[in-house]
């Protein structure tokens, strides 16, 4: 797709020689005779590169209205301004607010394309970057064959057709934003923006000025979650940290579909689907005055809950040979291979679930080891704590040869149930046993199933 470059001038004669240089130089152009046609052109498309005249028919400073008007809905966008009347104090002034460039009336043509061009170049760089973690965390797909897994990515298909808001409960690390992408991606608003907005890293102060926006004294406009979302979809992560004088102002927006921005008088129209998140049980904080149950019956229209990994310890080795290809091809690094079954990822709790299993799979890849001993030996490393405890051998050696048999048998088949995920049929099959025989041993060993 080809650059687009915005010129902005109240001089016709001006706005078609920047429009003759510019596309002759293979860029696409837009243009706006005045203020009122600037804004109906960067709220219709936000352009890659805009060049605004300082000094339009609206007043003095205009210019610089519409260049904060654009870094409040996209701060990458790089923007030269021009003046015919330029000074120090307006020079200063916009680089302040953000112009990436300023150039004075009459312009040398050369000069400007060169501004152009590095205006390009930079906001190319930085869409780059942004495209590299989004295909990073997009390329990652919800991976297990656990019952939980299974439904959950049967209800990502059926969701992502409607317009419910959708509420994700689970620990820190199940996956809730992955699930979240993966709705919006399958929906009809998967063009349209995915805004993230983090009720625990928001000061309790700042939450309602990065929900709603402000309309400052000076005319300029701070756009919020809700605005930036439009079309899209808003996910509030964390949601049980919303304030309770903020609750009900969200549920006031979810009632009447509109809302004013701070400072501001008009209403503001939402068209957005909004999914929260939350690692807490929302119940329990209703329960104990921290959360407004009418809003919790409007944002959980339906309830996506997900299990932490140590309750899912069949999807580990599909994660693990998942993640060790898709972090090889992502990172361009050597393709290395992890035993699935090594028994310390197994029997490990995986407080941080899905994400700490991710890291600890990176680490290894960024490592390189070159045989599986050192890769069992970094797993082994990484993995030590309050969270496993592996039966050591010398304890073994103290016992005699039939409680050692007991106990070795007993840890095996633990680490086997777990790995089926409590499926007595397939872990039959795979040591060997009879399914009944299985069931006596299991059985005579004291060791419960996992449901």
């Amino acid at each position: 797709m080809s650059t687009e470059i915005l010129i902005i001038d109240d001089n016709a004669d001006i706005r078609n020689i920047l429009r003759d240089l510019i596309s002759d130089a293979g860029y696409e152009t837009r243009i706006a005779a005045n203020y009122n046609q600037a804004l109906v052109e960067i709220d219709k498309k936000l352009p890659d590169v805009a060049i605004i005249d300082v000094k339009l028919d609206k007043g003095d400073n205009d210019g610089i209205e519409l260049l904060n008007h654009i870094k409040n809905k996209n701060k990458d966008i790089p923007v030269i301004i021009i003046s015919g009347h330029a000074n120090i104090e307006m020079a200063i002034k916009s680089l302040k607010s953000g112009a990436f460039e300023f150039i004075q009336k009459p312009f040398d043509q050369e000069r400007l394309l060169n501004f152009v061009k590095r205006a390009v170049e930079n906001y190319n760089l930085k869409k780059e970057n942004l495209d590299l973690q989004s295909k990073l965390f997009h390329s990652f797909d919800l991976i297990g064959s656990s019952q939980n897994i299974t439904k959950i990515n049967d209800q990502i298909k059926k969701l992502a057709a409607t317009e419910s808001r959708i509420f994700i409960n689970g620990p820190t690390g199940s996956g809730k934003e992955l699930i979240a992408r993966k709705i919006h991606k399958n929906s009809n608003r998967k063009n349209q923006p995915f805004i993230i907005l983090n009720g625990a890293l928001l000061d309790v102060k700042k939450y309602e000025l990065e929900l709603f926006g402000e309309e400052k004294s000076d005319g300029s406009i701070v756009y919020g979650s809700l605005e930036k979302a439009t079309g899209g979809f808003l996910l509030i992560d964390e949601v049980s940290e919303i304030p309770l004088e903020t609750q009900s102002k969200i549920l006031r927006v979810l009632i009447d579909q509109k809302f004013k921005r701070i400072s501001g008088n008009h209403d503001i129209k939402v068209d957005v689907r909004i999914i929260c998140s939350s690692t807490k049980d929302i119940k329990n904080e209703i329960r104990d005055g921290n959360f407004r149950e009418d809003l919790f019956h409007r944002l959980n229209v339906f309830q996506i809950d997900v299990d932490p990994l140590k309750k899912r310890i069949q999807d580990i080795p599909l994660l693990v040979e998942y993640f060790s290809k898709k972090i090889s091809e992502n990172y361009n690094l050597k393709q290395f291979h992890i035993n699935p079954d090594n028994h310390y990822l197994i029997d490990y709790t995986w407080p941080g679930n899905v994400r700490e299993l991710r890291n600890l799979i990176e680490r290894i890849a960024i490592l390189a080891p070159d045989s599986s001993e050192k890769i069992s030996n970094i797993i082994k490393e990484s993995l030590k704590g309050q969270n496993y405890e592996p039966i050591s051998s010398e304890t073994t050696l103290e016992v005699p040869l039939k409680e050692a048999r007991e106990n070795f048998e007993k840890e095996y088949l633990t680490t086997q149930l777990k790995k089926f995920g409590g499926n007595i049929s397939k872990m039959a099959k795979f040591i060997g046993m009879e399914r009944s025989a299985l069931h006596r041993k299991l059985k005579g060993l004291n060791i419960k199933d996992l449901n």
